[in-house]
Order: structure tokens, then C-alpha cells, then sequence
């Protein structure tokens, strides 16, 4: 199954899609001012059956502002597109881009590491 990642950020949201079996995760790009419309063509484009957008929980696992936003971000997503649409938690994924040197910026880098992240729990949880 072909999944988005978005590592939400309103500013800027990075965004990495997985191949075809939903194995392998790759670094899509960086959408401005999380664009609805625009993800929503990346999704189509990209023919993805799932969409999994970072959930920023806090150290402790709790909900703050910025988890808060992007619960937001998910349910309207959810309206505008016909694929699953679920939060995962993205803890650690910028600490791990930033520490993955590439000319790929490093919001793509966050979606690539929170996708595989996903890939790997969510093959673990089907076994």
C-alpha cells in the first residue's frame, strides 16, 4: 500500500511518500503554509491509499499546542480527500533530519524518517 507522510508545520510541511509495497520511504518535498489543495494533488498524483500526518506529541505523550494543530490540520484533510487519514506519533523526527545530512530540506527529511517510522509499526501491527 502506498502511504504520504506529512510532517506538519504551518509554515512549512514536509512530505514523503513510500513505494508501491509500503516499504521503503522517500522524501517528496516541502509544501508552503500546509496547502490543503496542494497535498491533496500530491496525493492524487501520487495514487497513495493512506495519508499519515505527524502527531508532535510532547516528551511526556501529551497533547499541546502544536499536537492540537495538527489534529486540526488532520480532520480537514480528512474532508478533502478519500483516503484514511491518521495521526502517528512524530517525536524525535526532526532531531533524527537533522542529523541526516542531505541537499533534501530537512522538513522532507522529518516525513521520511516519521513515514518509515509508520511503515515499520504498521507492517509489525498486520503480522
Amino acid at each position: 500500500m502506498k502511504v504520504l507522510a506529512l510532517d506538519f508545520g504551518s509554515a512549512r510541511t514536509g512530505v514523503a511518500v513510500s513505494d508501491p509495497t509500503g516499504v521503503v520511504a522517500r522524501p517528496l518535498g516541502v509544501v508552503q503554509r500546509a496547502d490543503i489543495e496542494e497535498i491533496v494533488t500530491i496525493a492524487r498524483d501520487q495514487h497513495v491509499e493512506e495519508i499519515v500526518v505527524g502527531h508532535p506529541l510532547t516528551l511526556r505523550g501529551e497533547r499541546g499546542e502544536q499536537a492540537k494543530a495538527a489534529e486540526r490540520f488532520a480532520k480537514a484533510l480528512r474532508a478533502a480527500v478519500d483516503v484514511p487519514v491518521v495521526l502517528f506519533d512524530e517525536r524525535f523526527t526532526t532531531d533524527l533530519a537533522e542529523q541526516t545530512p542531505s541537499s533534501v530540506p530537512e522538513d522532507a527529511r522529518a516525513a521520511a524518517h516519521l513515514l518509515s517510522s509508520y511503515l515499520e509499526w504498521s507492517g509489525s501491527s498486520r503480522q
